[in-house]
């Protein structure tokens, strides 16, 4: 067996490459005791079990075992955790029999129990939808599994395996080739070459080139992509075992992209690290000195700075991202990377090709004209002959060829006269393709080269022209004739593609991209590819959601005009491949802005204009489902793709529909401006909230002889707040809200705090004067100095109980009060989830001083009935006085979240 590729080797085995590289395919064979049919379902799992999965190790990051520690281990848990301990001490450990107390210890406990089983729970069930979902599209690879080609997952492909490789696929492990015919591979993902190479199965490395082991011809790597041709092998290495792995050992396959949202939560973290090392320090300071108790001071400061913090933000986040997921999958959409769903959001530029978004998808080949613009069946044949006999990508145009053929010629005639020798696969700089093919019949060894492209292309590698029945030179007033009958034909709609020949172009095995010169050009083909019916309302619809969008598209200016037109686009300005070429940033910067259609791109065109557009401040999208979008793909903010896409566009796509209809993607693109809008309805009002209580905790530490409020009893304040705030993500935004894109910034979040936060501050001041000078003293008999001590600690008991439960009120009222611009409860009202889960906790906070053994345990007096009236005209008056602030803040904003 390959003992030298065991489980625990994760590097790529260089000398084993190098081996099986100039090793026959029989002894390659042989050492995997393997036959070319391939592993049955048994040798495969004992393959894996032997040889590892098919898998990048990258840590797990969903285990169960990961999620308990999360869970568990957070600065909320551990500020408890300390308290616990040192209440332990000082409640049981250092007191007398008689006053031993375990109340207050169990309490931050069953917190701690609380807080950690919600959040596991929360993310065990995030985690398995995230799974169900994006088991819905992999990426799957025909494996020679049981005797019988199988369609199954790249994760399943052990040594040993028998791959089938065409046009399209990535390749899923290092493979050492069998059988390969006109194989074309892209090695970019390894050494960022662009331009395919060709891959032949029974040619060796060259003698002395064993370091130059990514050019050998009979050897394919994992993440390199089939550019046309097919070809079949073995794998040899899975896995961290394979180059690919070497190469990404410590990151995951599937790269997340840092989206905008991902860098403003990392400026919120650095907001809230700043703001806590000032105010934590200046929180101790202040009750040290004023109350003299640097204990309890430090223990205070501690609670404060973690209230300061959204705890629940890492589980509001990832359950509102899959709510949005499970969501989108009901309308045809899957997030396939979790993070992209906020710029899906907030994207206002989609680009896209035209055919199959715009267009049905189903090209028909409606004219096959000779030169002198008549139809003739030799022409029909010759396309046919390119269109059946090339290996790369059969497009929408060659099935068209190979339809229109099936019905008018006897195909099965041409397959008998003609045999392939070879082919010349298209690529996007040259913008043709090349078959050759012998005729068997009359002309026995007669070589014929087949070549169809773009017409600018084909012209240009074009001597000759059949005409009237002769072959004559091609004039540059020939050429003129051909571009004009061409422009006539686009106008009218039809795509126009020349066709041209060579006899006898060169010796077998020598033909390339050189050999497509002097040719003759023999005819036109003009398809027909209609647009959607559904296509002008779903950009009616996008437009309306404040999209614009933009064709990009390797078609010519006519056709897309023609398109356009029909959809309600504007073609006023189009801008083709060769205007964008030499031009500054600056006119580039210009160009991409005032133009929406651009045509006749190459991959690297359609990459820069992407590039151009986010440089320009924009979330650009882009949908793309072949092998030339992969680039542009990965530069876009999000990439969309759809399930029949080949697997690089697959591989590249944050997010896949199930239908090619930009109808699903607007009804996408709403629920992710959804999932944005609850993301942020979160944040700026849990970290105004969190803003207002540690500026009230400042004033009154400042002024109160007392501290306002036990350590304990604000974490649990945070705790109940923080467990409402779960429901937040069952919250709806208003249709307003979802009609336009929302960039992520943080520039606006300090000045909302500033307004927000000192207004909930307002209330908590007129709490503690309401408290300390009329309350209290009406309940103990006495203002606070004239009190004995037993009398002293009643009043701080009955002050800690009456701000607790003004505080917790005034903060769930504040996500009613804020989550919309509108008056709360009367303008606008949150969904039932909500609603039931903040006064719920308001509740539950509220009766805590009347339940045994909390009410000691805590610290919690009874308070006067009256004082429930009082809280009640507070909040009433803090629901207006918030309304007032929102008319000021939006005078100078577009929008509240």
């Amino acid at each position: 067996m390959l003992n030298l590729n065991k489980k625990n080797q994760s590097v790529v085995n260089l000398r084993l490459v190098q081996r099986i590289a100039r090793e026959s395919r029989a002894e390659t064979l042989a050492r995997l005791h393997v036959s070319a049919e391939g592993l049955s379902t048994k040798q495969a799992n004992i393959n894996r079990e032997e040889y590892g999965s098919n898998e990048i190790a990258a840590p797990k990051n969903n285990s169960k075992l990961r999620f308990l520690a999360e869970s568990f281990i957070t600065p909320f848990t551990i500020v408890l955790f300390i308290l616990a301990a040192v209440s332990l001490f000082t409640d049981y450990i250092f007191v007398p029999a008689n006053q031993k107390d375990l109340s207050t210890v169990i309490i931050m406990l069953v917190m701690v129990l609380i807080s950690g089983i919600t959040s596991y729970v929360q993310n065990v069930r995030t985690s398995n939808a995230v799974d169900d979902l994006l088991s819905m599209v992999s990426v799957t690879t025909n494996i020679r599994r049981d005797g019988q080609d199988q369609e199954l997952p790249t994760s399943d492909v052990v040594v040993g395996d028998i791959i089938n490789l065409a046009a399209g696929d990535m390749v899923p492990a290092d493979m050492r080739l069998l059988k390969s015919k006109d194989l074309f591979c892209s090695s970019s993902s390894l050494n960022g070459e662009s331009n395919p190479v060709e891959k032949i199965a029974t040619k060796f490395p060259k003698i002395g080139g064993d370091k130059d082991y990514l050019d050998y011809p009979n050897v394919l790597y994992e993440g390199t992509t089939i550019v046309s041709g097919s070809g079949t092998g073995v794998v040899f290495a899975t896995g961290n075992r394979t180059l690919f792995g070497k190469l990404a050992q410590d990151i995951s396959k599937n790269n997340l992209k840092q989206t905008t949202f991902d860098k403003g939560i990392k400026d919120i973290s650095k907001l809230l690290i700043t703001m806590t090392a000032v105010i934590a320090p200046l929180v101790f300071l202040i009750n040290g000195l004023t109350k003299g108790d640097w204990i309890n001071a430090l223990i205070f400061a501690i609670a404060t700075a973690v209230g300061l913090t959204p705890e629940m933000l890492p589980v509001i986040v990832t359950s509102n991202l899959v709510k949005g997921s499970v969501e989108m999958s009901k309308h045809g959409t899957i997030v396939k990377k979790m993070n992209s769903i906020q710029n899906f959001g907030s994207a206002d530029i989609l680009c896209t090709d035209k055919t199959g978004t715009l267009t049905q998808d189903k090209v028909v080949l409606e004219r096959h004209y000779n030169m002198d613009m008549k139809e003739t069946k030799r022409i029909l044949e010759l396309s046919y002959l390119n269109a059946y006999y090339q290996t790369g990508m059969k497009d929408l145009i060659d099935e068209a060829v190979i339809d229109a053929a099936g019905d008018e010629l006897d195909v099965s005639e041409i397959q008998r006269d003609y045999n392939k020798i070879d082919e010349i696969p298209f690529d996007f700089t040259r913008r043709r393709m090349s078959v050759v093919v012998a005729n068997s019949d009359q002309n026995h060894g007669k070589h014929l080269l087949v070549t169809k492209g773009a017409a600018e292309e084909m012209l240009e590698v074009s001597s000759k022209i059949e005409k009237d029945g002769q072959i004559v030179s091609l004039t540059d007033d020939r050429k003129e004739e051909i571009l004009k009958q061409i422009n006539s034909m686009n106008e009218d709609g039809f795509r126009v593609i020349l066709l041209g020949y060579k006899e006898n172009p060169a010796p077998v095995g020598e033909f390339s991209a050189k050999d497509e010169t002097d040719l003759t050009l023999a005819g036109y083909l003009a398809f027909l590819d209609p647009p959607k019916e559904s296509a002008k309302a779903a950009l009616a619809k996008l437009h309306r959601d404040g999209i614009t969008v933009k064709i990009l598209t390797g078609d010519n200016e006519a056709v897309t005009r023609a398109v356009g037109l029909q959809v309600g686009l504007n073609v006023d300005l189009v801008y083709s491949g060769a205007d964008l070429e030499d031009k500054s940033d600056e006119e580039l910067s210009k160009m991409v802005e005032d133009c929406n259609i651009f045509v006749k791109l190459s991959p690297e065109l359609k990459t820069k204009i992407i590039e151009v557009l986010k440089e320009n401040g924009h979330t650009v999208g882009y949908m793309g489902d072949g092998i030339n979008d992969a680039p542009a793909m990965k530069a876009a903010d999000v990439s969309i793709s759809v399930d029949t896409a080949v697997d690089i566009a697959k591989e590249s796509a944050d997010i896949i529909l199930l239908h090619k209809d930009l109808n699903v993607l607007e009804k996408g693109v709403r629920i992710g401006r959804k999932v944005f809008g609850n993301t942020m309805k979160y944040i700026k009002i849990t970290l105004s909230s969190n803003f207002g209580n540690i500026l009230s905790i400042l004033i009154a530490s400042s002024f109160l002889p007392f501290l306002p409020m036990l350590p304990l009893q604000l974490l649990i304040l945070d705790l109940l707040y923080g467990t409402s705030c779960l429901s937040i993500p069952f919250d709806k935004m208003s249709e307003h809200y979802l009609e336009q894109p929302r960039t992520w910034s943080t520039k606006k979040l300090p000045k909302f705090m500033f307004y927000f936060g000192p207004t909930s501050s307002i209330f908590d001041i007129i709490t503690f004067t309401l408290l300390f000078f009329v309350v209290c003293p009406h309940v103990v008999g006495g203002s606070f100095l004239t009190l004995s001590a037993a009398k002293q600690a009643e009043f701080i008991i009955l002050f800690h109980t009456g701000w607790f439960i003004e505080s917790l009120w005034t903060q769930e009222m504040v996500i009613h009060a804020l989550r919309d611009k509108r008056l709360p409860f009367i303008q606008q009202r949150a969904t039932l989830p909500v609603l039931l889960a903040t006064f719920g906790a308001a509740i539950i906070g509220s009766v805590m001083p009347f339940i045994e053994p909390l009410d000691k345990a805590l610290d919690f007096g009874i308070l006067p009935k009256y004082y429930l009236l009082i809280v009640i005209g507070l909040l009433v008056a803090y629901i207006l006085l918030t309304t007032v602030v929102k008319a000021f803040y939006m005078r100078k904003e577009e929008f509240l979240i």
